[in-house]
């Protein structure tokens, strides 16, 4: 009886943390921020549109007009590098994704782009310095694997 509980506790616990990971959200483009031109946003609906359709060539054609329109938007140059890096013009994009966050100081969405995930969060505490994986002294007799 105890062991059928302990094995009904340890699949609860499994199954409990097996659920609590979310998948990532997916990327999708940015309405521009307040005090946009009419025209402009409306011009960035139209690419949106293509984006989510799949049409990325188009999309492009036109997130490059919504940033030749709004310059200063981060938003603007957010979506502009979402549809460049899923046409694999990763170069371009990692560029357009750092003129977005600059221009977009506070904005997580922005921050949070593929080319800036993999540095992290720089306030973040560093961990503890990993040790070499299969250490740095000599082997001796009958020292196996750590």
């Amino acid at each position: 009886m105890k062991v059928s509980c302990w094995i009904a506790l340890f699949v609860l616990v499994l199954s409990v943390g097996a659920c609590s990971h979310s998948k990532p959200k997916p990327l999708v483009p940015l309405e521009l921020a307040y005090g946009a031109k009419a025209e402009t946003i409306a011009l960035n609906s139209q690419a949106t549109q293509a984006f989510l359709t799949g049409q990325m060539a188009e999309a492009k054609n036109l997130f490059a007009q919504v940033v030749a329109a709004a310059p200063d938007s981060g938003q603007a140059h957010y979506n502009y590098a979402l549809t460049l890096n899923a046409l694999g013009q990763t170069d371009q994009a990692r560029q357009e994704f750092i003129t977005a966050a600059n221009l977009a100081p506070g904005d997580k969405v922005i921050w949070d782009s593929p080319a800036l995930r993999p540095f992290g969060n720089p306030a973040a505490p560093k961990g503890p310095a990993r040790e070499h994986p299969y250490g740095t002294s000599r082997p001796t007799v009958g020292s196996g694997p750590r």
